[in-house]
């Protein structure tokens, strides 16, 4: 029997896709409003093999796409994972203090090859939600101060 790509997109959802861990910065879980919070992940192309049908499948699975939910009701989705400051690429300004759970949910795409042959692209994605991360939205008042 012929592997299809419908059959690896079955075999790919019962793979353990791993879920993304969001970095914050600045770290320490605070940030201000009004402030550029930047946010990044980090994701790489990993391979897994499965057996269908008694037959060997290689599946070369990566983060396609990242969906990032600010915890204020705001999301963005962007195709690269983010960079730690100074290269700063998703970034999120709180407009109001309080309690956010922020988090990033990552998009699989994945190619497979049966016995070793040729490579074909698998029939559909996989989203893995991520784990939230809890981040205190603060104000700050500046204080101006004299030197000595």
């Amino acid at each position: 029997m012929v592997i299809t790509a419908e059959m690896a997109a079955q075999a790919l959802r019962q793979v353990d896709l791993p879920a993304s861990v969001l970095e914050v910065q600045p770290p320490g879980g605070r940030t201000l409003v009004n402030f550029e919070t930047n946010f990044y992940t980090g994701a790489e192309e990993f391979e897994r093999t499965v057996r269908l049908l008694g037959q060997r499948v290689d599946l070369r699975i990566w983060p396609a796409s990242f969906e990032w939910r600010f915890g204020d009701g705001t999301t963005s989705r962007t195709s690269e994972p983010g960079a730690p400051y100074p290269d700063l690429q998703v970034t999120h300004s709180y407009l109001r203090k309080g309690a956010v759970a922020a988090a990033v949910d990552t998009t699989y795409e994945a190619d497979f090859r049966v016995n070793g042959g040729p490579w074909a692209p698998v029939a559909g994605t996989v989203t893995i939600p991520g784990v939230a991360v809890g981040l205190d939205v603060v104000t700050a008042t500046p204080t101006l101060t004299g030197y000595r």
